[in-house]
């Protein structure tokens, strides 16, 4: 049975940098280590499981209220979620999910939501064979960076907002 657990110490968050790196490669250790305690100040949450003292999968999440959630208001979003390349299909990624979906019903949330890129396409099975939905569309507007991808050129110059 694979544990999950959360990473609250510098140890533990060290743990979690190498397989959360696989994720974010733009992200060095003291960089990762500095945002993580800022983003803690907004309800940022790390859970991670391990074996033999490496973590194997990372998930980073937190709890918030959105006006469009049904009942309470409340949703577990999870930010960051990736297993270690060296560890998929092991149940890993499985446990941190069911973790996070009962550390959802513990928060009294109406629902647990993730976005994932459009380039993450063994992701996105896994998160429909867990019962998960497509419920929307993600779009960004970069603010500091070179100007957003364009996935459709041929509608592009059509569209209209």
């Amino acid at each position: 049975m694979v544990k999950v657990r959360r990473a609250e110490s510098p140890e533990t968050l060290r743990l979690c940098f190498p397989v959360m790196n696989q994720l974010r490669p733009h992200l060095d250790e003291p960089s990762f280590l500095r945002r993580v305690r800022d983003q803690a100040d907004e309800g940022y949450r790390l859970a991670f499981t391990e074996v033999r003292g490496k973590a194997t999968a990372v998930a980073g999440y937190r709890v918030q209220n959105m006006l469009f959630q049904k009942e309470t208001g409340r949703m577990l979003y999870v930010d960051d979620l990736v297993t270690d390349e060296a560890q998929r299909s092991k149940g890993h990624g499985r446990a941190l999910l069911d973790w996070l979906v009962e550390e959802a019903r513990r928060e009294g949330c109406d629902a647990l939501e993730l976005d994932s890129g459009v380039q993450r396409v063994g992701a996105h099975r896994f998160y429909l064979s867990q019962g998960m939905h497509i419920a929307s569309y993600h779009f960004r507007l970069p603010l500091r960076s070179a100007a957003p991808r364009v996935l459709f050129a041929a509608s592009a110059g059509r569209a209209k907002a």
